[in-house]
């Protein structure tokens, strides 16, 4: 018999008999808020914070609560299956741990502690490669855990080879590599503060503990940290990439290849033709374009266009779990979940991450009961209606 996500509910119920409560808001959209309050401004700015007046952000959220699901009746959902195949993986839910960079502003215990999490879950976690802990360490905290590794593709080539090498070796088996942040957008809230973590050498462990990038430094990086600092800005990203460039990580890197960012069909066609194996459909959770289509109204099109050329997958806005059910009726094979969980580790380490995760998925397997289904795979546009604008 699959597992219930939904039994998570009778297990706080219960708890309840002997007066505990939940040490988190089950409602994760309270979850901000806290944070908010618990944490200084510098931190909780640069992982809160979006792209201009926040417009894009809003509009996830917007396109997400403008699509209302149509419940069906009388179906058999007594015993459900949320499990889905994803780049070769079966996962027991449809919900993998967005790419978030620079954890340990938000707890000590940064990237191992939601790895951790993960793992103890059953679900992926992909890790940034701006983590403030090496991606070895990462690894070694999640033991067997499914993890893939997501790629800011550096200028230096040597460096980026490296990378891929690194993630190989210490078993991360899909490359997910974001389009969208070749320079760093306008985001007031980081500006106000002038706060920028990299600058001082967080989020930067990766190529701090790197051959290739310590290769070209005249001194080690504990003895000059200020020139490592500012050899990793000048090599962070590269706004001269275009599609022939993904040959070089198609050379590099046997497993899959999934491309983040993806907001229009036609890049989900080139994608294709590049012979990469999937795409998050995400606009970097509204971090990086104000003004952006949001992710959910983009997510039709390119799945039309991707066909069965490519697995789907979506971010950007996701906060609950009927939203997930919409991503999916949308035409995504699974959902990154972001922020959230960040909010969960910086106001309670792993258990944080893992209430989020928990919540989620009760939610999900929930909704999608309620609404008549007790598998992922049977939800189409048909079960979802758009209000006007």
């Amino acid at each position: 018999m699959a597992k219930h996500w939904a039994d998570f509910q009778y297990e706080i119920y219960l708890r309840g008999m002997s007066g505990a409560v939940p040490r988190l808001p089950t409602d994760l959209s309270r979850l901000e808020e806290l944070t908010e309050q618990r944490l200084g401004p510098g931190p909780v700015g640069y992982v809160a914070g979006s792209a201009g007046t926040g417009s894009t952000a809003d509009a996830n959220r917007a396109a997400l609560d403008r699509r209302r699901i149509v419940p069906r009746m009388l179906r058999d959902v007594a015993e459900r299956d949320l499990s889905v195949e994803v780049l070769g993986h079966s996962l027991p839910a449809p919900l993998a741990l967005a790419p978030v960079g620079v954890l340990s502003l938000m707890h000590p215990d940064a990237e191992p502690a939601a790895a951790r999490a993960a793992a103890a879950q059953g679900v992926p976690y992909i890790l940034s490669s701006a983590s403030s802990t090496p991606m070895e360490e990462v690894a070694e905290a999640m033991g067997d855990g499914e993890r893939w590794f997501q790629l800011y593709w550096a200028k230096d080539r040597e460096v980026t080879r490296s990378f891929l090498h690194r993630a190989k070796a210490a078993g991360f088996t899909a490359l997910f590599v974001t389009l969208d942040t070749p320079l760093l957008a306008w985001r007031p809230r980081d500006l106000d503060q002038a706060y920028l973590p990299f600058l001082h050498g967080v989020g930067t462990a990766n190529y701090f503990t790197d051959p290739a990038f310590t290769a070209g430094l005249a001194k080690p990086v504990h003895e000059d940290p200020d020139a490592a600092v500012m050899h990793f800005v000048g090599m962070f990203a590269d706004p001269a990439k275009t599609w022939p460039d993904l040959a070089f990580l198609r050379e590099n890197w046997d497993g899959p290849i999934v491309l983040k960012g993806i907001l229009h069909p036609q890049d989900a066609l080139l994608a294709a033709e590049a012979g990469m194996d999937g795409v998050v459909v995400s606009n970097h959770g509204g971090r990086q374009v104000a003004g952006s289509v949001a992710a959910a109204d983009a997510l039709p099109r390119v799945a039309k266009a991707a066909g069965d050329r490519l697995t789907v997958l979506f971010d950007s806005g996701i906060r609950t779990g009927d939203d997930i059910v919409k991503a999916l009726a949308l035409g995504a094979k699974s959902v990154l979940v972001g922020r959230p969980y960040a909010y969960g580790l910086g106001l309670d380490g792993q258990a944080g991450v893992e209430h989020v995760i928990r919540c989620l998925l009760a939610e999900f397997d929930l909704t999608l009961a309620l609404s008549g289904h007790s598998r992922p795979t049977t939800l189409t546009a048909d079960d979802l209606i758009e209000e006007s604008a």
